[in-house]
């Protein structure tokens, strides 16, 4: 058994922080002794370790917090066998925001540099999102916010080409990397005034948090999802672990 402060030594936090988990449900009601004082066990302990792996993790943006939280939620109930199932989804769920990432920094490069794809077929609204996992919603609120603009047929209907889905499988990843959208916008407008040479970038993506270029925004995006896929493995390997323990 352990005490609370006890307890957050071991997993490296403040004792306040184990008290919230408790009243969050990330890790099982505890017992009081008959001094009225909080009594864990090693149950809280692999609970409490479960929730310090998953939240390793700074994206927020997006599902991948949500899916981290419900790991730990499932561990909190003692449901390691929901857990282990939603820690394999989180990690094919950050593998592929992994390979979007890479495949961002790649477009920027020639986005920045202005290279463009040659005539290609188009989609409509409803593909485009198909096509970049995306709701259409989405896609028309960053039209709405003029991020980016759609030539429209003879029949007034939106007609997306490849050169509108890279850029915006770059807002996508931008707004990953909690970018806003008027942080994103102002790189947009002025990218449409400016030769691609004369572009800086640094100062145009410049929000009151951050100072990054769209390039460094990527590789930071991709080392913290490198980081965040590593937890997601070890949150794997130690549910698989207790689960073979209690069968």
């Amino acid at each position: 058994m352990y005490q609370t402060k006890e307890i957050a030594a071991i997993v490296g936090v403040h004792p306040n922080t184990v008290r919230i988990y408790e009243e969050w449900g990330y890790i099982s009601a505890v017992p009081r002794g008959v001094n009225g004082y909080r009594m864990y066990s090693d149950l809280h302990l692999f609970q409490l370790k479960i929730a310090r792996i998953a939240f390793r993790c700074e994206i927020v943006q997006g599902l991948i917090r949500a899916k981290a939280r419900a790991i730990v939620e499932a561990s909190g109930k003692a449901d390691f066998t929901q857990a282990l199932e939603y820690a394999q989804a989180y990690l094919s769920h950050l593998e592929k925001e992994y390979n979007r990432a890479l495949e961002a920094i790649e477009l920027s490069e020639q986005w920045i540099c202005g290279i463009k794809s040659t005539p290609t077929p188009t989609y409509t609204r409803k593909e485009t999102a198909r096509v970049l996992d995306l709701s259409t919603e989405v896609i028309r609120n960053w039209e709405r916010n003029g991020l980016i603009t759609v030539h429209r047929l003879s029949n007034g209907s939106r007609a997306y080409t490849e050169n509108e889905i890279k850029r915006l499988k770059i807002i996508r990843t931008l707004r990953t990397a909690h970018y806003s959208i008027s942080a994103i916008l102002r790189l947009m407008n002025q990218a449409e005034n400016m030769r691609w040479t004369n572009l800086n970038i640094k100062k145009v993506l410049d929000t009151p948090e951050d100072h990054e270029d769209i390039i460094s925004v990527t590789d930071r995006l991709v080392y913290s999802l490198e980081q965040a896929i590593e937890s997601a493995k070890e949150l794997i390997r130690i549910l698989r672990a207790k689960l073979n323990v209690e069968i």
